[in-house]
């Protein structure tokens, strides 16, 4: 199907540069860049002529407006990761109880995104898998019951929640991060009968009893190899921007009691009997267990598609007494995660301990552990502390706000996550700050120059004339994948500028009767990699009278 075009407009070759004028005295050639084959062109361009002719045009036209390529500079967003942790264990977040119809669990998931892009979010993380099972369609592991109430029944009509989400969050200006919890087996909220393939039943000799959950112990290497392909199978089939992991390493011991410790001693002396090269003591090989899961996860994501960024949120508290003043859970000792270890090897490309306190803390303060873990970063990934949004009711009216302007002045810390998304939807007064004083501009996730530094190159465009009011902005299909994650379109009316992300999927933008002063187009790439923008201006110009 062609182009229908209105009496003139402007081809942007936007990698060359060049300005191609269509119209009656045009040369018939063909802009490949946009993906139109040349029958398709010639058979759009023999249209637009066509029409042309029958056009009736004042003898004369003087001062009438058109859009011309600009050296204006629009305005450069700031860079800021706005992060919502969506949770659907227990049905905390989404959906609102088991049993849903699909309708209305999309009804449900569309007003959460809808809300989180009008408070200028930018991102959410989407829990895909609360324990051993899915929350999209997998040949691994079962449906989820938080789903239909019944483990392993997919939800019908059928859809898939991972596939739609991620075009909802797209489609709004969201990246999506697939969260997964990568060692609880079951949850103790589970009422379901198991389903067949779950892994208590498919593989038990991964499983261990601790307390009131079931959990796979990170030393054994199948569990590894497991948990791994469960990711990966996500990673490889669908379009996510992230993939995350919580703070669910070795189970805390409140779950069993203090003096019960983990039921790992098959798989600890299946370790010790191989004689491997250093001795280590259990809590360092059990240490090292996850360590080897985190590299491994991060090696084997950036093989499959270098873009997806990795990123771990941690409990707050890497060790007591660090720094000096702070007290609290081990979680080095307790749950053996080294998360500082994780952030100084460059295992992860974003990290978000949870800083689930309040500023005026001493012993678990907010600001020092904040600037704790921005010095602990020698590969300068990213840091985005995680902020307690269920606690905004109790604490004092101004914490959370305080909170991110604490984020917004640390160096090196460059966004944060909200947990979660149900006590944001509940605080109004918390949404009309966020909206008002802190979320007013669009912010773009801050880039990943350790992935990549290659800024893509100018957008392909084609702008119709606006004198028939119905402006229309066409884009270019991209030729490389990881070119085309987002268009920034930025427009001025006035002295304002407004901003909007667009999927790279989008091929046309719609403008209807509303024509601009500006308007500027610049593609960010998979790694938030901007090119330079392309530009047009409306400006006044003398239409020469036909036949003269």
């Amino acid at each position: 199907m062609g182009f229908v075009f209105e009496r003139c407009f402007k081809v942007i070759a936007g990698a060359g540069g060049a300005g191609l004028l269509v119209g009656p005295d045009a040369q018939q050639r063909v802009p490949t860049h946009l993906g139109i084959t040349s029958k398709r062109w010639s058979v759009s361009l023999k249209l637009a002529l066509r029409l042309a002719a029958v056009c009736v045009v004042p003898a004369c036209v003087a001062g009438a407006m058109d859009y011309q390529r600009s050296a204006l500079a629009p305005p450069i967003p700031a860079r800021e990761f706005r992060g919502v942790w969506i949770a659907t264990v227990g049905n905390i977040d989404w959906p609102s109880k088991p049993g849903l119809t699909t309708a209305e669990q999309k009804k449900e998931l569309i007003a959460i995104l809808d809300r989180m892009a009008g408070l200028k979010l930018n991102a959410v993380l989407f829990q895909v898998r609360p324990a051993c099972d899915a929350m999209y369609a997998s040949q691994i592991e079962p449906w989820s019951e938080y789903l239909t109430g019944t483990m392993g029944k997919a939800p019908a009509p059928f859809y898939d929640p991972l596939a739609f989400a991620i075009e909802a969050a797209h489609n709004r200006g969201l990246e999506l991060h697939a969260w997964f919890n990568p060692y609880r087996a079951l949850h103790f909220t589970s009422k379901s009968a198991i389903a067949p393939n779950h892994v208590t039943r498919a593989h038990p000799e991964f499983v261990r009893k601790y307390g009131k959950y079931y959990w796979l112990d990170p030393g054994e290497p199948g569990v590894r190899d497991y948990t791994l392909s469960v990711v990966m199978d996500v990673v490889r089939r669908y379009d996510i921007d992230g993939v995350h992991l919580d703070d669910y390493f070795y189970p805390d011991r409140v779950d069993a009691g203090a003096d019960a410790d983990f039921p790992d001693d098959a798989s600890w002396r299946k370790w010790s009997a191989h004689g491997l090269p250093s001795p280590m003591s259990r809590p360092d090989w059990r240490r090292a267990n996850v360590n080897t899961f985190v590299e491994q996860a991060y090696r084997s994501i950036k093989a499959a598609k270098p873009w997806v960024k990795f990123g771990i949120s941690p409990r707050g508290i890497w060790r007591p007494g660090y720094p000096a003043q702070i007290k609290g859970m081990d979680a080095y000792a307790t749950i053996y995660a080294d998360s500082r270890k994780w952030l100084a090897e460059g295992w992860v490309d974003y990290f978000a301990p949870q800083l689930y306190w309040p500023v005026e803390s001493r012993d678990q303060n907010f600001g020092a552990l904040l600037g704790w873990w921005a010095q602990q970063n020698p590969k300068a990934r990213h840091v985005w502390p995680g902020l307690n949004l269920s606690k905004a009711e109790s604490w004092r009216p101004e914490e959370i706000q305080d909170q991110i302007r604490l984020t917004r002045r640390q160096p090196r810390v460059t966004g944060y996550i909200c947990y979660n998304t149900s006590s944001l939807m509940r605080s109004a007064t918390l949404r009309a700050s966020l909206e008002r004083d802190f979320n007013a501009r669009l912010a773009l996730v801050p880039a990943t120059p350790w992935l990549s530094t290659n800024a893509p190159g100018k957008p392909a465009l084609l702008l119709s004339a606006p004198g028939s009011g119905d402006l229309r902005l066409f884009i270019g299909k991209l030729s490389q994948e990881n070119q085309s994650r987002w268009w920034l379109l930025q427009t001025r009316s006035g002295m304002d500028w407004k901003d909007e992300l667009l999927p790279g999927t989008v091929r046309v933008k719609y403008f209807g009767n509303a024509q601009p002063d500006a308007i500027a187009v610049t593609l960010i790439d998979r790694f938030g990699n901007a090119g330079q923008p392309v530009v047009f201006e409306k400006r006044k110009r003398f239409m020469v009278p036909e036949g003269l």
